[in-house]
C-alpha cells in the first residue's frame, strides 16, 4: 500500500505555484495596487510618514501595461515604459512636472514607489494584486 507523503506533496505545490505567482506581476496582466504607507518628504525638513489620503495619493490604483497606463479616482496617465530587471518589475513616467517610478516585486506583488515634484518628494509603499 502507498504512504502519502505530505512533505513531498507540499514540495510539489510549491514548485508549481511560483511560476504562475510571479507571472501575475511580470507586466503580463492588469493590476490593482493599495496604498498601504505613505512619506511626504520636503527639502529641509524631516519625511512624515502617513497615509494615502494624509498625502491626496489614491487608496487603488490601476496599472494596465497594454495600454500603458496608471489609473485612479477616474484619471488616467500614461506609463512612460517599464521594464523587468532581477525580479523586479519597474515602472516609469512623467506629468504635470512630477516623475513617477515604482518597483513591483515578481515574488510577492510589492510595490515601492515615488513621485518626484520640485523641493518635495513622496514614498508609496503598498501590495498589488492581478485584476
Amino acid at each position: 500500500m502507498m504512504r502519502f507523503n505530505i512533505n513531498l506533496f507540499a514540495m510539489a505545490l510549491c514548485v508549481v505555484a511560483v511560476p504562475a505567482v510571479s507571472a501575475d506581476f511580470d507586466g503580463s496582466k492588469p493590476l490593482i495596487c493599495s496604498t498601504i504607507e505613505t512619506h511626504d518628504c520636503s527639502v529641509g525638513t524631516r519625511c512624515e510618514r502617513g497615509l494615502a489620503e494624509d498625502i491626496n495619493v489614491p487608496q487603488f490604483i490601476r496599472l494596465d501595461f497594454a495600454a500603458k497606463t496608471i489609473s485612479a479616482r477616474g484619471r488616467t496617465s500614461k506609463i512612460g515604459g517599464y521594464a523587468r530587471s532581477d525580479g523586479m518589475l519597474v515602472i516609469q513616467g512623467f506629468e504635470n512636472k512630477r516623475a513617477f517610478s515604482a518597483t513591483i516585486s515578481e515574488q510577492s506583488g510589492k510595490l515601492v514607489g515615488a513621485i518626484a515634484a520640485d523641493e518635495a518628494g513622496y514614498v508609496i509603499f503598498g501590495a498589488c494584486t492581478p485584476q
